[in-house]
């Protein structure tokens, strides 16, 4: 268990989840070292990790010897990098590059593997965020009172059945489905702006589903869903998100579900099922 480490490091990406992470992790009584990253990792985290070093993207050196001379045996690896602004900007270290180098594809669950292994080649190993952040993941079952009508549980099945294809090529873990016929599929450009495409080209009533990746390293790259996500299918008219129940993180439940009922948005979990899915 993490909390018999007394540390935790926390290699923190952007969006909200390292600095939840740190205060849950503070909470429990552990220090945490951040290592974040200049221009993607929010600096409200300076405020709630025990102690923090800024990097740049792509400077792994930098990166295990400041967990390493923190004392930091297990770390945890949470939060996205722009891959937008990667492609353009990226600056690889000998390090980094000698690891890129050995890899034969370039999925985010290849690369984030190769971290991983990386980090416990110096001793670091990367463990789950989920063993903090348990009671955050997305339960089974209708979390808004109102149940989905025929079609929008139809719409998820397809929703499901293509995440499953797609997620098998490391492509994404958002598909945006209306009346059967698939709006949009995440690809670089993350959830939100999938789910505006899809309303800028359906209109509205669509159904999101988003989950995680067949045989996904739940180490890294786990699915979330926050108030972002519900206010960006507000504003374009989708009426339903579908996660996938005990593998899809939602930030801060009660206000998910109070925001989602109060913009008579459907919010609930799906379980896979084999042949089938239930919820």
């Amino acid at each position: 268990m993490v909390e018999d480490q007394g540390v935790v490091g926390l290699i923190a990406g952007n969006g909200p989840l390292p600095v939840l992470f740190a205060r849950e992790a503070a909470a429990r009584g552990l220090k945490v070292v951040a290592v974040a990253h200049l221009g993607e990792t929010l600096p409200e985290l300076n405020e709630v990790a025990g102690l923090i070093q800024w990097i740049r993207v792509g400077e792994l050196r930098k990166l295990v010897e400041i967990l390493k001379d923190s004392g930091v045996r297990c770390a945890v690896l949470l939060g996205g990098i722009d891959k937008k602004r990667a492609l353009r900007e990226l600056c690889l270290d000998e390090w980094a590059l000698r690891v890129i180098q050995r890899l034969q594809a370039r999925g985010d669950d290849t690369l984030l593997g190769a971290l991983a292994e990386e980090l416990g080649s110096h001793g670091i190993r990367v463990l789950s965020s989920q063993q903090l952040l348990a009671p955050w993941l997305a339960p089974e079952g209708v979390l808004t009172g109102e149940a989905p009508t025929e079609q929008q549980a139809s719409d998820v099945r397809i929703g499901i059945q293509a995440l499953g294809a797609l997620g098998a090529l490391d492509i994404g873990q958002t598909v945006v489905v209306k009346e059967g016929v698939i709006l949009a599929v995440e690809a670089i450009e993350g959830t939100d702006q999938a789910i505006r495409r899809a309303g800028a080209l359906g209109g509205s009533g669509a159904v999101v589903v988003k989950g995680s990746k067949p045989g996904q390293d739940m180490r890294f790259d786990v699915p979330v869903a926050g108030m972002e996500t519900i206010a960006t299918m507000a504003e374009v008219g989708a009426q339903v998100l579908a996660l996938e129940a005990q593998r899809t993180l939602l930030l801060d439940p009660p206000g998910v579900i109070g925001l989602a009922r109060q913009k008579g948005i459907v919010l609930m979990g799906w379980v896979a099922g084999g042949s089938h899915e239930r919820y």
